[in-house]
């Protein structure tokens, strides 16, 4: 597919202290999809985060205070959402995702069989090295998630995701804030919408450091299947549009 023939698009960058990594990540993004707006979300960053964003020629979105990944891609897709963006990409401003595998997500979102697009790190082995009990959790939360979605979901807890136009307005609209990443997954499955993996490379940080740690994995694993389980009980989000 031709630049020319994407939609207009918005890649959503949640950004916390990231200013050893922007910078490149922006730069990468603008060489391998240079037809896609930048929206970095700087959510309370007490370094230079946000200007080094903007000098780079992103859109910044400064919010007061840390709100956290959640609330922060939100604002993202409501930006998007007001703005008229018929498709979003969310990519992590630390390195990780590669930006080079963006059309990848886009071309498999465009093919009209799902309405969002996951990279997963595990469908093939591409030598990315996950500690062994985040990557037991890891497994335990894809098993749940895919028996409470029919779908085979192997990795929930990436963030990159192209999504289309009625996905990104649903998550304008509703989306979770404490486990944003598995917790979608579900929300978006039982709104009817489609879901779909691509084997994609990612890479390690380019600095700074994850606030997910070894000892924190186990943890966090049991509060998000708690949460995935609560959101069960309430009502599925209802699609706007066609």
């Amino acid at each position: 597919m031709t630049e020319h023939s994407y939609p207009k698009t918005l890649v959503i960058i949640p950004a916390l202290n990231e200013s050893e990594s922007i910078a490149r990540v922006i730069a990468q993004i603008h060489e391998h999809a240079a037809w896609a707006d930048i929206a970095v979300i700087n959510d309370g960053s007490t370094d230079a985060t946000g200007e080094i964003a903007a000098s780079c020629g992103a859109i910044v979105l400064n919010m007061p205070y840390n709100v956290g990944i959640g609330a922060a891609v939100q604002t993202g897709f409501l930006y998007a959402a007001r703005s008229g963006y018929q498709v979003t990409v969310q990519n992590d401003g630390d390195g990780q995702h590669n930006p080079a595998e963006i059309p990848l997500l886009l071309d498999e979102l465009l093919k009209g069989e799902a309405d969002v697009v996951i990279g997963s790190r595990y469908i093939e082995d591409r030598g990315y090295v996950t500690p062994k009990l985040r990557r037991f959790g890891i497994v335990i939360l894809a098993n749940i998630i895919s028996k409470l979605t029919g779908e085979n979901i192997t990795d929930p807890t990436s963030g990159f995701r192209a999504s289309n136009r009625r996905a990104l307005s649903l998550c304008a609209r509703l989306y979770p804030h404490d486990y944003p990443e598995p917790e979608a997954v579900v929300m978006l499955h039982r709104a009817g919408l489609r879901i779909r993996e691509i084997p994609v490379t990612m890479n390690p940080r380019y600095g700074g450091q994850s606030s997910i740690t070894p000892l924190r994995s186990g943890y966090y694993m049991v509060k998000v299947i708690l949460a995935i389980l609560i959101g069960m009980l309430r009502r599925p989000a209802v699609v706007d549009g066609p």
